[in-house]
């Protein structure tokens, strides 16, 4: 079994040219040579003598109070280790990509210092050297652009001894995991169905009803409600009251929306990293990444307009979300986005999932392939409007060698193809990482200019 702490090799040194000075100086009759061993040796024998016994202990976790609200895509990767003690460990509430753990250390007595090292993603982010007496905690903040799963940070710490005699051997990594849930953004106008069925909502539909604009002014019939009754038209039409005439309006009426995103690709703008034998940087957001705050943003918007919002996958078989409304919606939305993430082998689905009657489909992808090009044609043909959501980051280039070059244009072709014939069987696109909502309110608008359209805009 290996002893928990060593020698440290710059005091080993020291004291073997301590040992070597006492006999020279003893060979050669010189006391003055033998007094200045004397240091060199008395320290490293007094830095032995006081080696710690055990292991130093690191643990990583967050605090109770970790608010999952605020765990959200920020600027870039990257870690920072304050050297202060007290501070307790959770997800940021302040700023929104910022999660905050504690990293405490249990060290022996005996221990001078803790070299501390935080790694993230693989890479080196921060180190610092703190004095350890017992036990001591310091605040660990990670800034990230990612969402979903992933490791908070990795932290490796070692021991040094009195003077540095002595050091320890590194201790197992310290890990932990935390979920951080996607960030909805702010949106304007929004499209709607082609047909609005629910009873409730925010929209005027077709139907006659209350609530809404106004539909007709008509003859009173049994069922009308007296404080419809229009005295002015009917003053018009009928001077001597022999007829009431009442105003109509039409009723308000709520969209059903589907949000459909294709987990099956996760890539980042490095086309390097498309194969997967290199990850992309932690300070990249991925396509998987701009699909969820693109879905929670949307869901968001919906939801606060009174509509009802489902959640399905493309990649994964599993039952989907169907759709609700209110706030408590949005929490599943959003954690239910947090989880999906590529599952093995990319699923082959031999027709598109089944969605409500009357339903507004908004597929999230990159169209690298023809599967969710495939669905959303078929949702179309079946009725329903769909919106397709190119979520493929802004590529980076500069950095590709020529064969590369030639690869991604072949795959930019293809997939240049594949979203025009999208919109030949009337798909509407919406590129999520050039001003979506100038193109949402865009389709929106054309919503109203559709013949036949029985929905307004927000």
């Amino acid at each position: 079994m290996n002893e928990p702490w060593s020698r440290g090799q710059t005091t080993a040194v020291g004291a073997t040219v301590g040992v070597v000075l006492l006999l020279v100086g003893a060979a050669v009759g010189r006391a003055d040579v033998a007094v200045l061993a004397v240091p060199l040796v008395g320290a490293a024998v007094w830095g032995w003598l006081r080696t710690p016994s055990r292991e130093i202990e690191v643990h990583l976790g967050a605090s109770d109070d970790v608010d999952d609200e605020t765990n959200a895509p920020a600027d870039e990767g990257a870690a920072d280790l304050d050297g202060g003690e007290g501070a307790t460990t959770a997800a940021a509430d302040d700023e929104p990509g910022t999660l905050r753990s504690r990293v405490r250390i249990t060290a022996p007595r005996g221990t001078a210092a803790v070299v501390v090292a935080v790694r993230r993603s693989n890479r080196s982010q921060d180190e610092v050297v703190v004095q350890v007496r017992g036990q001591r905690t310091l605040p660990l903040v990670v800034h990230t652009v990612r969402t979903g799963p992933q490791t908070v940070a990795e932290i490796d710490a070692i021991g040094i001894g009195p003077g540095g005699a002595t050091v320890s051997e590194p201790v197992e990594p310290a890990t932990d995991d935390a979920l951080v849930l996607p960030t909805p953004g702010p949106l304007g106008q929004l499209p709607l169905p082609f047909r609005l069925r629910g009873l409730s909502g925010a929209h005027p539909s077709r139907r006659p009803g209350e609530g809404g604009g106004l539909r007709d002014v008509h003859p009173y019939t049994p069922g009308d409600r007296l404080r419809r009754i229009d005295w002015r038209v009917t003053a018009r039409r009928s001077p001597a009251l022999q007829e009431l005439y009442v105003r109509r309006e039409l009723a308000l009426a709520e969209a059903a929306v589907l949000l459909v995103v294709d987990s099956r690709d996760d890539i980042g703008p490095d086309p390097r990293t498309w194969r997967g034998s290199l990850r992309p940087r932690a300070s990249d957001p991925t396509s998987l990444d701009l699909a969820r705050q693109a879905a929670t943003s949307l869901a968001q918007a919906y939801l606060a307009a009174g509509d009802r919002v489902g959640l399905d996958d493309l990649g994964a078989v599993r039952r989907p979300l169907p759709p609700g409304g209110g706030r408590r919606q949005l929490d599943r939305i959003r954690h239910a986005l947090a989880l999906t993430r590529p599952e093995g082998e990319p699923l082959h689905r031999v027709r598109a999932p089944q969605l409500p009657s009357g339903a507004l489909v908004i597929v999230f992808s990159t169209f690298l392939d023809d599967a969710a090009a495939d669905a959303a044609v078929q949702w179309r043909r079946a009725g329903h409007r769909v919106v397709a959501v190119d979520v493929l980051p802004t590529l980076r280039e500069a950095v590709l060698r020529d064969r590369e070059r030639l690869a991604l244009r072949l795959v930019r072709l293809a997939r240049t193809d594949r979203l025009a014939g999208l919109q030949d069987a009337d798909v509407e696109l919406v590129t999520w990482r050039d001003a979506p909502q100038v193109a949402l309110a865009g389709l929106a608008r054309s919503g109203q200019r559709r013949p036949g359209a029985g929905a307004g805009v927000r």
